[in-house]
């Protein structure tokens, strides 16, 4: 157990909580979160936490809103208490899509967000897989980015690896897509999308050679599951055989499953950031590994002054 180290977690997922307490060696702090009977937010915590340096592990997912109450919430209690250090552990970061203007007289909402985590008592983020990696400028204090692509690679790798193409589901998750491609060592492909409005997109063409091979449609996040079920028709009418997703944060949202279960995707592999809970249930195409012991590896590397960033060379 790293010595003056403590671990709180909020109600948004609890099982990652747990899985990285087990990882560290570290028990759960005693905090206690609960609600009124008119939706209000009261937080306690149960134990002395003078000088500590804290973590507190909160995603932000659904119910997004009051996961972020949760959040702040608990981090002006600690603050209040007179610790060390608070790191805020965000393994999803909502509100991540919302980084700039795209039309007039709209909130940059990311921006915001970060500015209250600040406010009420945060010293350091740590989260995985931002959407916008720019995010982390919206900070005044050190935020760590981590990459969940090692630990979706190698699962890939014992499991699919046979004349496989990366597929990015859009323009903007090149990059994303052309790393997770270098990792299994293949080729790379791109589908053109339009997006005329929030949560609906439209497939215009598929930029490279997709014919006879297996295709990994990889995103940061799957959401309604719209584009990546557009895509998985669009890859198939290029001439791609077995088709499977991969991404960080399965959120799910909405029309997702079923979109999902009526789809010719073989497989989805996705991540434990956002609370599972009954999803792995109505979707049997799910497969869900553990972020705890990269972030558990990285909170200890923050406690210890040690680099971060040499997990992932």
């Amino acid at each position: 157990m790293p010595e003056g180290i403590k671990l709180f977690s909020g109600n948004a997922n609890r099982p990652l909580a747990e899985e990285i307490s087990k990882h560290l060696n570290v028990p759960l702090g005693d905090a206690k979160v609960s609600t009124f009977s008119d939706g209000e937010i009261t937080v306690q915590i149960n134990e002395n936490v003078r000088g500590s340096d804290v973590y507190l592990i909160q995603s932000t997912c659904t119910p997004v809103n009051h996961n972020i109450m949760e959040l702040l919430l608990m981090l002006d209690a600690l603050k209040r208490a007179s610790v060390g250090r608070i790191t805020a552990v965000i393994p999803y970061f909502g509100y991540a899509r919302q980084d700039r203007k795209v039309q007039p007289r709209v909130p940059i909402s990311a921006r915001l967000l970060a500015d209250l985590i600040t406010t009420a008592g945060a010293n350091r983020v740590l989260t995985v897989d931002l959407h916008a990696g720019q995010i982390q400028g919206f900070f005044n204090i050190p935020v760590d980015n981590l990459f969940a692509t090692p630990v979706i690679s190698g699962h890939m790798k014992e499991k699919y690896l046979n004349e496989i193409v990366v597929v990015s589901p859009d323009a903007g998750g090149v990059e994303r897509a052309r790393a997770f491609a270098k990792l299994l060592n293949v080729s790379l492909a791109i589908i053109d999308k339009r997006r005329e409005v929030a949560n609906v997109s439209h497939i215009m063409n598929v930029i490279g050679d997709v014919d006879g091979r297996d295709a990994i449609i990889f995103d940061d996040m799957i959401d309604t599951a719209g584009t990546i079920t557009q895509g998985v028709k669009a890859l198939k009418d290029k001439g791609a055989r077995k088709i499977m997703a991969a991404c960080t944060h399965a959120v799910l949202s909405g029309p997702a499953i079923e979109r999902i279960n009526n789809s010719e995707l073989e497989a989805i592999v996705v991540t434990n950031t956002v609370s599972m809970d009954s999803k792995t249930e109505k979707c049997g195409k799910l497969t869900v590994l553990s972020i705890a012991p990269l972030m558990g590896e990285a909170i200890k590397r923050i406690h210890d002054g040690s680099s971060v960033s040499s997990l992932f060379v």
